[in-house]
């Protein structure tokens, strides 16, 4: 297929889900609107937002950086419908509704049904989502609509084959995942292909894992372009497919943004050698063995023990790589102050069903008890 849908668009996007932060934890919005001026200078126009990011922060801090600062016809907004935090329908239609107040964009351009999976597709049907954001379409609303995907080739699939009117999808692709068994970043990538749909990727740089990947990794990229930074590689790799509509990268300061633009403001694809580089540093990743969390927090959202389970799964990895004298136990206790410990856990399995990465949270709480 040499056409998809959104071809011309600018092929870095801005994802609004870990924005700088000021001391107190707020969002640091002079920062963002600054990222902002300089992503829309070079030529990006793709901001990604969502009702649940930052328990809706992301979307009123896209109101002050981009909405309320810039022409609306001079960038694009999409944001997402997360039935699966909805009680009921009304909660869950009631979702669009906060997130035009939120941003004031008065309108959506792309908007999706976010982190489709197995264990939440029952309540976009029941809530007859699908149908309501279309209607939202035919008002004018939003423009083009589609859905994020957390889940298995064959479940993409039977979704595309049900939902052939779907403009776009949203998937996770990296280098890291493309061939790992519990995110199958290949297949759900030709599946959509083989639907002709076009793709907006998501984590590709999972994370800020292969931002700074495990040394080994590091070593090849290097040697293969020292003046590189690693996170190139890994958004250049994605953006590189054919039927990519842009790439994702959630940016968290203007130092990130500067070296994401400085190769992303004219895009070159991977040339031959740069691809076998990307296939020895897959075959370099084999030596890490870190927790593959992305730090989405997802997991939090519900628990009833108040597991901070990213910033655990932080110190345990940070200990991994580099193991220090008390084994994590004082980076652990900062990162547990005042919430619960991995040892509080009750297993009862709502982190789990939320992960996009299908960790098994519970097993691995249970090592990251040895920290305390």
């Amino acid at each position: 297929m040499s056409e998809w849908f959104g071809k011309e668009i600018f092929k870095l996007g801005f994802g609004l889900m870990r924005l700088p932060k000021n001391a107190d934890g707020s969002i640091d919005v002079a920062q963002t609107s600054q990222m902002v001026d300089r992503f829309l200078a070079a030529g990006g126009t793709y901001f990604d937002t969502a009702y649940i990011y930052d328990y809706g922060k992301s979307e009123q801090a896209t109101k002050l950086a981009l909405v309320d600062r810039h022409p609306r016809d001079k960038f694009t907004l999409c944001t997402k419908l997360n039935a699966a935090v909805a009680a009921n329908e009304a909660e869950a239609k009631q979702q669009f509704h906060t997130s035009l107040e939120r941003t004031g964009a008065g309108y959506f351009d792309y908007y999706l049904l976010h982190s489709l999976q197995r264990n939440n597709i029952q309540k976009y049907d029941d809530f007859k989502i699908w149908d309501f954001v279309k209607d939202r379409r035919d008002e004018g609303l939003i423009k083009h609509w589609g859905f994020s995907f957390h889940a298995d080739p064959e479940f993409l699939d039977e979704l595309l084959t049900k939902h052939p009117d779907t403009e776009f999808v949203q998937l996770q692709i990296n280098y890291a995942d493309w061939e790992n068994p519990g995110v199958q970043a290949r297949a759900c990538y030709e599946v959509a292909r083989k639907h002709g749909k076009s793709i907006v990727v998501m984590e590709p740089v999972k994370g800020g894992t292969l931002a700074k990947p495990h040394p080994a990794v590091q070593e090849v990229l290097k040697a293969a372009d020292p003046n590189a930074s690693c996170a190139s590689w890994a958004i250049r790799y994605a953006a590189s497919m054919e039927g990519i509509m842009t790439v994702l990268s959630g940016m968290s300061d203007l130092a990130q943004m500067d070296d994401n633009l400085s190769y992303m403001k004219n895009f070159k694809p991977l040339n031959s050698a740069e691809q076998e580089t990307i296939k020895k540093a897959q075959k370099a990743l084999e030596k890490d063995k870190s927790i593959p969390c992305t730090a989405c927090h997802y997991c939090t959202e519900g628990c009833p023990a108040q597991i901070p389970i990213p910033d655990i799964f932080a110190v345990k990895n940070d200990e991994v790589k580099s193991p220090s004298w008390d084994h994590g136990q004082g980076r652990y206790a900062i990162a547990t102050q005042g919430k619960g410990k991995a040892s509080a856990c009750v297993e009862c399995g709502q982190c789990e069903g939320a992960c996009p990465q299908h960790l098994e949270i519970i097993k691995l709480l249970k090592d990251c008890a040895g920290m305390e």
